[in-house]
């Protein structure tokens, strides 16, 4: 690699043919293994470069008086839920929900 710096979209590209390859099938056992510890190696990078991100993002959130304050990434404040609002005190727990109800589960 010319540049030494890791550059998440190239890792990723190159960790989708790695992955190609491998699906494909046709190579050699040597090959294949080379090919994974590829996969292993920029599947690491490219899960450190989110994690740096998402520590970046959660510096950057602001509190309500606009001084910056971490936040864990996807989670929003607690909004007061509506007692008739799905999910409310009113709802089954999950345990109870019938499987064959329309909205029920995918699988």
């Amino acid at each position: 690699m010319a540049d030494k710096k890791p550059n998440f979209e190239k890792d990723l590209e190159k960790l989708e043919e790695t992955v190609a390859a491998l699906e494909e099938g046709g190579l050699s056992l040597d090959e294949s293994l080379k090919r994974f510890e590829e996969g292993i190696t920029l599947a690491r990078r490219c899960e450190k470069a989110l994690t740096e991100a998402e520590r970046k993002i959660e510096v950057l959130l602001k509190n309500t008086d606009g001084k910056l304050e971490p936040q864990p990434f996807g989670e929003s404040e607690a909004e007061p839920q509506d007692e008739n609002a799905p999910g409310g005190p009113e709802s089954p727990p999950p345990s109870e929900v019938n499987e064959d109800d329309e909205g029920g589960l995918l699988f």
